[in-house]
């Protein structure tokens, strides 16, 4: 009797531990899955890319399931085969008999291994996939909704980069026009002298030639912003295309000098580079008053270094940097500028791979840097005579 008490009580025992040791591990197996959530939670919800969070989910689940191999897919099965996401021999977008695909929700698949125990595989598919399947949704709608930002954030700044453009060119267009139509019907009276008239005539030219000039302006930045403003490269003088800035200028006043020490030639399109100069010139006669302007360019190194010095009243600090934005004005600054030039001669020196900076002190004028690469010439090929022939015709062939 007693022999039989004590088994009944071992085997009591024995069941009641068994009931413990399996509980304690469904226990860990399920803090094991919590903390696999969490991490899932964190890695989708947090602040990168989701793309990036799923492939860390992958490799976080195969790690600590010790599945070998796991990821995670966006999108509808066939799709997601198609598009090789877990590497699909046949291309065909059909199954891959090698891995199981379990469903988290209705837009994602967890794929793993074929091959898993069956109780891995159950345990899988109706407990870890349930659990994930709230996470992997809300972070695919998360993206949607951050998607649905960013666009609208973008077109709100399109509207207003919109509305600032058609105020700067409506005010801008609108002066010349009115000069020149006020110019136009006083023309048409009988009673003018002959030094009226001409002063009414000069008053049209030199009107129109500014609406010109802003409106090619306009185009060259809609071409930069658009991307179709691709330099045409070939060897030229950086000294004719300065001279040939500086006539072009000429008629706006202002007295330029240009001190330039035998510089050799480089690639680069001698047309916008001509437009930049003429630009930062224009934009030198501008500010700079009745005072003389210098230009000064050297080789250094492996790059030439262009200064355009102004007399001007000077350029903040705070401004340095917001005056190469289209249709930005510094406070203070001329009104008779459209705000585009500055922006235009960042985009056409940066196209041809150089950098322009301004560096200057209020009071104490403006000195804008150009600083353009140079490349090793062929010692077979005449410098002078590379240079000569783009520089020659592309240096003069106007701003347009």
């Amino acid at each position: 009797v007693a022999l039989l008490s004590l088994l009944v009580v071992a085997i009591a025992a024995s069941s009641v531990a068994q009931v413990a040791r399996r509980r304690a591990h469904d226990a860990d197996l399920r803090r094991d899955e919590a903390d696999i959530a969490a991490e899932t939670a964190r890695l989708l919800l947090g602040e990168g890319r989701l793309e990036d969070g799923l492939a860390l989910v992958g490799q976080r689940l195969g790690t600590a399931l010790g599945l070998g191999s796991a990821a995670v897919v966006v999108g509808d099965l066939s799709g997601a085969r198609a598009a090789g996401s877990v590497g699909d021999p046949s291309g065909a977008g059909e199954r891959d008999p090698r891995h199981t695909w379990l469903p988290l929700g209705d837009r994602a698949f967890l794929v793993i291994p074929a091959d898993l125990p069956p109780s891995v595989e159950e345990r899988l598919a109706e407990r870890l996939a349930p659990a994930l399947a709230p996470v992997v949704a809300a972070a695919l709608e998360r993206a949607r909704l951050q998607g649905e930002v960013v666009e609208t954030a973008a077109l709100r700044q399109s509207d207003v980069a919109k509305t600032a453009v058609l105020r700067a060119v409506s005010h801008d267009l609108r002066s010349p026009l009115t000069a020149i139509v006020t110019a136009g019907e006083a023309l048409r009276s009988a009673g003018l002298r002959a030094g009226e008239r001409e002063e009414l005539a000069a008053v049209v030219v030199e009107e129109g030639t500014r609406l010109s000039r802003l409106i090619e302006k306009l185009l060259d930045l809609s071409r930069l912003q658009a991307g179709a403003g691709r330099p045409r490269t070939g060897l030229i003088s950086l000294e004719e295309v300065l001279r040939a800035a500086a006539e072009d200028v000429a008629g706006s006043g202002g007295t330029i000098s240009l001190s330039i020490n035998d510089l050799p030639p480089l690639r680069a399109d001698a047309a916008q580079l001509e437009r930049a100069f003429a630009n930062l010139l224009e934009n030198a006669i501008r500010h700079g008053g009745d005072q003389p302007i210098s230009v000064r360019a050297r080789a250094l190194h492996n790059r030439v270094v262009v200064r355009i010095v102004d007399r001007g009243p000077g350029i903040a600090r705070a401004e340095q940097e917001r005056i190469f934005e289209a249709f930005h004005r510094a406070e203070g600054a001329v009104p008779e500028g459209a705000g585009l030039g500055l922006a235009i001669v960042r985009g056409l020196v940066e196209s041809n791979g150089g950098t322009v900076a301004v560096e200057s002190l209020p009071g104490q004028g403006a000195t804008f840097v150009v600083k353009l690469p140079l490349e090793a010439v062929d010692p077979g090929v005449d410098p002078a005579a590379a240079a000569a022939g783009p520089a020659a015709g592309a240096a003069r062939g106007g701003r347009g």
